[in-house]
């Protein structure tokens, strides 16, 4: 099973879905799949924009649980 850490990120950071959403150029449902950790596959693209806006590595994003 595959984590999503955008949650604790997230919180980290005070930001709202919609703030990810706005700075990243992903979409709302993108980011609220990944935030509720109920997405079944996720683009690289996506990851990448997320990880530059975090400053973090995939492996802070992600975890294989």
């Amino acid at each position: 099973m595959i984590r999503c850490h955008l949650a604790r990120l997230m919180g980290e950071h005070k930001m709202r879905i919609a703030d990810v959403a706005r700075e990243t150029g992903l979409s709302r449902v993108t980011v609220t799949l990944l935030y509720k950790e109920t997405a079944q596959k996720v683009d690289l693209e996506a990851l990448d924009k997320l990880c530059k806006l975090f400053n973090c590595g995939i492996g802070e994003l992600l975890e294989h649980a």
